[in-house]
C-alpha cells in the first residue's frame, strides 16, 4: 500500500480526478485515527472534532499545491498542519474565554503517568527547542502532533534510527524540564 499511496499522493498534488477511492479512504481514516490521538486529552471535548482537525488541516494543505514525494512527507506536512490548526483554535479560544485548548501529554513524550497540558504551552516550547535544536523540535511535532512512528519520522527527516532514538531521548527530557512535568528522565 505504501507505493499505492505515494502514486495517490502525487495524483492529488497534480489535481487528478476519478482517484482511487479505497486509498483515498485509507488516507482520511489514517489521518482521523492521528487526529483522535492528539485530541484524546482535550479537557473541553466539544470544541473541535477530529472531523473538523482532519478537515481544517486538508483545507490547509491543499492550498500549498504541494508535489508529495512519498507518504512520510505528506504525514510530516500533515504533522505540521494539525499543529497549526490546533494552535490556532487554541489562540482563538483563549482571545474569547481565556482558557487554553488542553491536550494529554502521553508517554509518547513523558516518561510517566500522563499529565494534561495546554496547547499553547507545548507550542511555546517547541518553538524555544526549534531555537536549540530545530530537528529535534520536528521530530516532537512529527510524533506528538502527526502520531509518526520513530521510523516514520526519521524516514521524514531523512535521519538514521539511533540519530532519531537520541534526539527523541534529549527532545523529550528538554520538554519535561520547560513544561514543568517532573518526569526529566526519559525511557
Amino acid at each position: 500500500m505504501p507505493d499505492e499511496l505515494t502514486d495517490l499522493l502525487r495524483a492529488w498534488s497534480r489535481g487528478e480526478q476519478g482517484l482511487d477511492q479505497g486509498a483515498a479512504a485509507e488516507v482520511y481514516t489514517e489521518l482521523r485515527r492521528r487526529a483522535r490521538g492528539r485530541l484524546r486529552g482535550e479537557r473541553q471535548r466539544a470544541t473541535l472534532s477530529t472531523t473538523d482537525l482532519v478537515h481544517e488541516m486538508y483545507v490547509r494543505l491543499s492550498r500549498q499545491h504541494v508535489t508529495w514525494l512519498n507518504r512520510e512527507q505528506f504525514y510530516a506536512a500533515a504533522s505540521l498542519m494539525m499543529r497549526r490548526v490546533l494552535v490556532d483554535h487554541a489562540r482563538t479560544r483563549l482571545a474569547r474565554k481565556r482558557a487554553g485548548v488542553h491536550l494529554e501529554l502521553t508517554d509518547d513524550l513523558a516518561s510517566s503517568a500522563p499529565c494534561t497540558l495546554d496547547i499553547l504551552a507545548i507550542d511555546e516550547a517547541l518553538a524555544a527547542l526549534a531555537l536549540h535544536d530545530p530537528r529535534q523540535a520536528q521530530l516532537v511535532e512529527l510524533r506528538f502532533f502527526g502520531g509518526l512512528t520513530l521510523e516514520e519520522a526519521a524516514s521524514a527527516l531523512s535521519i538514521s534510527l539511533p540519530t532519531a532514538n537520541r534526539d527523541w531521548r534529549f527532545a523529550r527530557a528538554w520538554l519535561a524540564l520547560h513544561l514543568g512535568t517532573g518526569k526529566d528522565t526519559p525511557t
